[in-house]
Order: structure tokens, then sequence, then C-alpha cells
């Protein structure tokens, strides 16, 4: 993805020595690559530095275990939700 935005910058900026507006989408583009792409922060924190409430605070995805002791944790309630799921389902 990385080098789609370059190679898209290099060409917008080519563009831009025939018309200057090209150079502004260029620098566009560079902005929300690196605000929004793959480099920056998943959880924007919000105004006062508290975390966000509401429902849309629960209807987010689970991110992945930031240590190993929580990506065990994690792993052992996955495997304890597919036994029971397999067990009410007689095996299948």
């Amino acid at each position: 993805m990385g080098t789609v935005v370059l190679s898209g910058t290099a060409v917008l900026v080519v563009l831009g020595f025939g018309d200057h507006l090209y150079w502004i989408a260029a620098v566009a583009v560079l902005y929300l690559y690196a605000r929004h792409g793959r480099g920056s922060s998943s959880t924007p924190s919000a105004p006062g530095g508290s975390s966000p409430q509401g429902p849309a605070a629960t209807s987010t995805p689970v991110s992945a275990p930031t240590s190993y002791k929580a990506y065990r944790a994690r792993r052992d309630q996955q495997a304890k939700w597919e036994r029971r799921y397999a067990r009410e389902r007689g095996g299948r």
C-alpha cells in the first residue's frame, strides 16, 4: 500500500509541473496516508484524554493482544467457546 501511495504521489508531483493543483493533491494524499494510513494509531484519543463512551465504544472489533499473557488468555477463552459450541451442537 505504501508503494502505491508513493508512486501516486510521484505521478502527481510530475503532473504538477503543468498544473499546480496536482501538487496540492499530492500533499493531500501524503497527509491522508500519514493521518489514516498503515502506520497510524488505530485508537485516537478523545478530547480530555478519556476513553470513548457509548455504543460505539462497545461495538469496536477485538484488537490484537498486547502481550503474550493476553494472547494466551484470549486463545484459551476462544478454545473454551469452541468446545462449548461443539458440545451443544452434538460434536458437529
